[in-house]
């Protein structure tokens, strides 16, 4: 039964791309503002399916796996940046289909760098906190320690991930970025 599980994680991924792409093909393309942004807004609605899936295949006295910690990973890492993945592909879209700015043209350097970078870290602690939260509730509603293993294991893996992501984002503060020096011919 895991894999039918894995399986609707990976579709949910791919329907979260589906509605950000519809979106915004819907959005520049055809002109439809409101329809796009409806499409974009039903992104949430992947997360939803996919929480709900998790906790009817564990209620059905599944042991939980890597493939259910994935789900609740993919949840917080969804909430914590999903405006900002669908805002990256907003620009990149502009760029591509309507002549905008090229959003690789704006690299930051020293102050301004380490402060996205630290932005960045803080976010990714929102999502190992959603991400933590929804594996500790499934741990309780479970209450057997055998089968929710993986969760507690998935939540200290994925915070010395965290962890070793502070030290990187946070290292520019000490040591920030520097703009490339050209090299003259």
């Amino acid at each position: 039964m895991d894999y039918l599980i894995a399986y609707f994680i990976i579709g949910c991924e791919i329907a979260f791309w589906v509605f950000v792409i519809a979106g915004l093909c819907v959005r520049y393309l055809l002109g439809m503002k409101r329809a796009g942004v409806a499409l974009l807004m039903a992104t949430p609605i992947v997360d939803v399916l996919l929480l709900v899936a998790t906790v009817m295949d564990l209620q059905r006295g599944a042991t939980a796996s890597l493939v259910h910690g994935i789900a609740a990973i993919y949840i917080g890492v969804s909430i914590a940046y999903g405006h900002q993945m669908i805002a990256w592909a907003d620009r990149y879209f502009l760029y591509w289909f309507k002549g905008g700015d090229n959003p690789r043209s704006s690299k930051v350097y020293g102050s301004e760098h380490a402060s996205r970078e630290r932005i960045g870290w803080f976010r990714h602690l929102l999502a190992w906190c959603i991400g933590s939260l929804l594996l500790l509730v499934m741990i309780w509603w479970i209450s057997d320690a055998d089968r929710t293993a993986s969760f507690s294991n998935l939540i200290r893996l994925w915070g010395i991930v965290l962890g070793i992501d502070f030290v990187i984002s946070f290292s520019y503060s000490l040591w920030p970025r520097k703009m490339p020096v050209k090299k003259v011919k």
